[in-house]
């Protein structure tokens, strides 16, 4: 970590595009101003913390979303019932069932 000290009214400089100048000092509260450009966010680290959560949060509720659902479970068949109805079947091919159409 790099410490630098500054006085009131003083600026350091982050790369080329950010300034970092030091507007107030009250006690042990330092206020300061921040010129960076627009498409670079510039948070208090509380409020930073904040949306990297909702974001990592957000992102898991998004690929929850995304996986496919579980396929049904296939319909229980009574054994003994689907036999009994083939059996009627074979005695009688004519005979319909209710579900059955011609």
């Amino acid at each position: 970590m790099l410490v630098l000290s500054r006085q009131r009214d003083q600026t350091i400089m982050i790369g080329d595009d950010i300034e970092v100048t030091i507007v107030d000092i009250r006690g042990d509260k330092v206020r300061l101003g921040i010129n960076a450009p627009k498409e670079m966010p510039v948070h208090r680290k509380e409020v930073y913390d904040a949306i990297k959560k909702g974001m990592l949060s957000a992102r898991q509720k998004r690929e929850a979303a995304q996986q496919p659902p579980e396929p049904p479970a296939p319909p229980h068949v009574d054994p003994y019932m689907e036999r009994e109805h083939q059996t009627a079947k074979e005695k009688n091919p004519d005979a319909r069932g209710k579900d059955e159409t011609p």
